[in-house]
C-alpha cells in the first residue's frame, strides 16, 4: 500500500469520540486499529520499514498505547525494545524528564541502562498532539548519549503543533495519517 492509500485505510478505521474527555475535544481512538488485524499489521510493517531505513538498533515506546505498537515493531524488526514509562513504574535505576501538560506536568522515566552511547533509537507512540511526551523521551535518550533517529506515530494532529515542535528539535517525524480538528 502506498502512503496515501495507507493513510486513507487507517483513517477509515480510527474511531473519533467527540467531546471526550471534555467538551470540544475530539479523541482519536486507536484501539479500533489494534482490533483490526489488517490495520495493525500495516502499521507494524510501516514502522519496521522506517526503523530499517533509519538503521536504528533500539525501538522505544511511550506508555501505554505506544507499548502495543513498539513491542510489535521491535519483534518484527528483531530489535531490542525499551519502555518509556510514567514515573514510578520501572523497577531499576532510572532517569526522568518532566514535561508540560495542559493543566500541570507529568514525568516519564527510562532505565539508566536503556541504551548505550551511539545507539540509534526510534521512539514509537500512537499519536502526536502537542509533542511534549515525545520531546521528553528524546531528551532522556540523548542524555544517555543515544542518537534519536526519529519518532514514529500512527496519527498526527498537526493543528496542536506537536510535529512542528519535534521537527524544530531536529527529530525526523514519521506519521501514517493525520486528522484536522474539524474531521
Amino acid at each position: 500500500m502506498n502512503p496515501p492509500e495507507l493513510a486513507a485505510f487507517l483513517k477509515s478505521r480510527v474511531r473519533t469520540v467527540r467531546d471526550w474527555p471534555k467538551p470540544t475535544v475530539n479523541f482519536r481512538d486507536v484501539t479500533t486499529l489494534f482490533g483490526d488485524p489488517d490495520a495493525f499489521r500495516a502499521i507494524v510493517q510501516a514502522f519496521a520499514r522506517e526503523s530499517a531505513r533509519l538503521r536504528v538498533n533500539r525501538i522505544a515506546a511511550v506508555d501505554a498505547r505506544g507499548f502495543i505498537l513498539g513491542g510489535a515493531v521491535a519483534y518484527e524488526s528483531h530489535t531490542p525494545f525499551v519502555l518509556v514509562r510514567k514515573k514510578g513504574k520501572l523497577p531499576y535505576r532510572t532517569i526522568a524528564a518532566e514535561y508540560a501538560l495542559e493543566y500541570g506536568s507529568a514525568t516519564i522515566e527510562i532505565h539508566a541502562d536503556a541504551c548505550q552511547p551511539g545507539d540509534r533509537v526510534l521512539i514509537v507512540d500512537d499519536l502526536i498532539a502537542t509533542g511534549g511526551t515525545l520531546l521528553a523521551a528524546a531528551k532522556l535518550f540523548r542524555s544517555l548519549g543515544a542518537d534519536v533517529a526519529g519518532v514514529a506515530a500512527v496519527i498526527d494532529l498537526p493543528e496542536l503543533g506537536g510535529s512542528a515542535r519535534l521537527r524544530a528539535d531536529q527529530l525526523a517525524v514519521h506519521t501514517l495519517c493525520e486528522f484536522a480538528e474539524h474531521e
